[in-house]
């Protein structure tokens, strides 16, 4: 399969910039970026005019249930999903059945990933109350991190215990990413619901469980280990206006050379749906931490905007429509998201409160460089080429028919997005054409450069 492709006449967006030039790839990397350049033999010519070309968004955030739960989904499918959202690499969660809590359930997960994956891939370790010791004995090259729930969540590897928690952020030698919520106060909320609704709790009463005070008080809690122990925390999902005081506004990468310690993603439902979306779509946008207010969504755009937020990504995480479709204590929380991550960002740009080079920071440049991911995110010379065509003009209406997700639903549909993922390529190769996944592409293993 041709790596060799010489893509003309596009706008490219990168590290702040947008400009018109060429992009020629040979065996799966960008070998020049420059005007005019002229076709050689073999290669593949693509006529860009009009269109947007971006690195590879890298979501930091995925959960695609495998081992353990692939009824709702898998690498196969939920790969194939990301490539159609120009999502090219992502960074899948520890929370499977069995959790990924040692170094030998790891590795499990990347040889399988390289059986079917579609696109780039990387694994979280996970945290538990007992295993500190798999932490601290961890090849920092081969995970981006360590997740820790300092909230119980799907899966439920709540980490609770004082001094494990202690440890982790004193001995893990890897970025920790956090979920934070506060579960003693949500369980609290959750009884004082029941007494009032019984079984047949509301959706719109979610983000009351699952309260703003539960993500605050957590999140203190984990920026407080991290000072402490000057550890590199990245905090998933924010989802509170009361949350984004504790985060430090500016480039995730000084002057200087140095990034900042503590950091701050966002997903991309929090800047779309609000608690009035509860009333039409009811449990199928219940997540957690909970969609909240119209407020909230504003003000995390904006955080997003300044650079509070350093990254955007999904926190993807399928269920079964008749699971959805339980009442509030059955109904699980999560839902699906890769496939129309981009052009769902790309509308707060169409609406003026994000800048399109904004938008490829949070969703490309950040994670890369966040992570040590190696050669990825950025559309450099000799950096792999992951890449995104994107059309600003050409309008989509998302339908059920076309979701790729194995779940087989999507919280946008019906939706009407301003653009259209036109091409995604992984590795220099066309995996995305517009309509069709190419079966045949496969992925390959992140590289963390530390």
């Amino acid at each position: 399969m041709s790596t060799d492709w010489l893509i003309k006449n596009a706008e490219l967006v990168n590290e702040g910039r947008r400009f018109h030039a060429d992009l020629r790839v040979k065996n799966g990397r960008i070998e020049t970026i420059a005007g005019d350049l002229d076709s050689r033999p073999g290669e593949q010519v693509m006529d860009a005019s009009g269109l947007w070309l971006l690195p590879g968004m890298i979501d930091d955030q995925v959960h695609f249930r495998e081992p353990g739960m692939s009824q709702k989904a898998d690498i196969r499918h939920e790969s194939r999903a990301c490539a159609a959202g120009g999502v090219t690499s992502f960074m899948d969660m520890p929370n499977t059945r069995p959790p990924t809590l040692d170094r030998a359930a790891l590795e499990a997960k990347y040889a399988h990933a390289a059986e079917g994956s579609a696109v780039n891939y990387a694994y979280y370790m996970g945290a538990s109350n007992d295993n500190l010791e798999a932490i601290r004995a961890i090849d920092p090259r081969t995970t981006p991190g360590v997740k820790v729930f300092m909230g119980a969540s799907t899966g439920n590897m709540l980490v609770d215990d004082p001094e494990t928690l202690d440890g982790i952020f004193r001995d893990c030698p890897t970025p920790i990413i956090t979920h934070c919520e506060d579960t003693p106060m949500i369980d609290a909320l959750h009884a004082l619901a029941r007494e009032k609704y019984g079984e047949d709790i509301p959706a719109r009463e979610h983000p009351l469980i699952r309260s703003r005070e539960a993500c605050i008080k957590s999140t203190r809690l984990a920026i407080s280990l991290a000072q402490k122990h000057g550890t590199r925390l990245h905090v998933l999902h924010i989802s509170t206006a009361d949350e984004l005081a504790l985060f430090q506004p500016g480039p995730l990468r000084r002057q200087d050379g140095t990034r900042k310690q503590i950091t701050a993603e966002t997903c991309v439902h929090f800047l779309h749906f609000d608690d009035r979306d509860y009333e039409r779509l009811g449990f199928l946008i219940k997540c957690n931490p909970a969609i909240k207010t119209a407020a909230d969504r504003e003000a995390i755009t904006q955080a997003l905007a300044e650079g509070r937020i350093d990254v955007l990504a999904t926190d993807h995480a399928p269920h079964l429509l008749e699971e959805k479709a339980q009442k509030y204590d059955k109904a699980p929380s999560g839902l699906p998201l890769v496939q129309f991550v981009l052009q769902a960002a790309l509308q707060r740009v169409f609406e003026g409160k994000l800048t399109l080079e904004r938008v490829v920071e949070a969703v490309a440049h950040a994670p890369a460089t966040l992570f040590d991911v190696k050669e990825r995110g950025y559309l450099r010379e000799g950096y792999a080429a992951d890449l995104v065509l994107v059309d600003p003009n050409k309008p989509h209406t998302v339908t059920r028919a076309e979701v790729l997700s194995k779940c087989g639903w999507s919280p946008f549909e019906g939706e009407t997005f301003a653009s259209s993922i036109v091409s995604t390529f992984v590795n220099g190769q066309r995996v995305w054409d517009g309509t069709t996944v190419d079966d045949g592409v496969r992925g390959q293993r992140l590289a963390f450069d530390r």
